[in-house]
């Protein structure tokens, strides 16, 4: 059995999915993307799930800009340097899923920066975040 935390949670990523099913068209064309050209139709998906996370048209474009410079988008993506892992190069993480990296990184960023333009701002100034 879920607990009400875990449910909500698995229902609001649901919701999301759902959402971004909806938008098929409007990803593609490269609506939501700052970087058309370069994107896939996935990363496309991951920029709009997130978008659709903050529900802050200003705090994506800080989260965009951020996560391309820190894995363009690559749930995959390795820091040789260190333990950082994915796309939002969280350090020790272990999380494969996409989705569930972009909510960690978002549920970091909220605790230690309290917004995205604050950790791009940070990010900017020191090349980490």
């Amino acid at each position: 059995m879920l607990s009400i935390d875990k449910a909500s949670t698995l229902h609001s990523r649901r919701a999301s999915r759902k959402a971004i099913s909806s938008l098929g068209a409007v990803m593609l064309s490269g609506v939501l993307c700052s970087n058309a050209i370069a994107a896939t139709p996935v990363i496309e998906i991951y920029k709009t799930y997130t978008h659709i996370k903050l529900n802050n048209h200003k705090e994506y474009i800080c989260i965009e800009q951020l996560w391309t410079k820190e894995s363009n988008w690559n749930p995959n993506s390795n820091n040789k340097k260190s333990t950082a892992y994915g796309i939002p190069q969280l350090l020790n993480m272990k999380e494969r899923d996409p989705y569930r990296q972009i909510d960690l990184g978002l549920k970091y960023i909220d605790k230690r920066y309290t917004t995205a333009c604050n950790a791009w701002a940070f990010f900017k100034v020191k090349g980490y975040y």
